[in-house]
């Protein structure tokens, strides 16, 4: 559903969504977690990211699609020193139990 504007689609473009993604490649040591903390508190974002074990920056966020879209785009460019090879996205439906979006020192199963 990348760029579709949600029109015929049951759900208005701006409705309140939550995305799942895994950011591959040189992403670790180069402040990616804060750079993605920085991204999505100006969206306006809820969740969190981590670094894992195998390298990769995990990152739950929720909010508008729009804006969660904006956020998966500066996550496929990262900061100064990344260097993204792709990013997995998966959509869900969002929990509502975050107040704000943080960074984590390690991978919450069950989020």
């Amino acid at each position: 559903m990348a760029g579709s504007d949600g029109a015929g689609q049951g759900r208005a473009p701006d409705a309140t969504a939550a995305v799942e993604a895994v950011v591959h490649g040189w992403v670790q040591g180069v402040g990616f977690r804060f750079f993605a903390l920085g991204r999505a508190t100006a969206l306006g974002l809820t969740g969190w990211v981590a670094n894992e074990p195998d390298g990769t920056v995990r990152c739950l966020a929720e909010g508008s699609r729009a804006d969660l879209e904006r956020l998966l785009a500066a996550l496929r460019d990262g900061p100064p020193g990344a260097a993204v090879t792709r990013v997995e996205a998966s959509w869900r439906a969002p929990s509502g139990r975050f107040d704000r979006f943080s960074v984590r020192s390690a991978y919450h199963p069950g989020d």
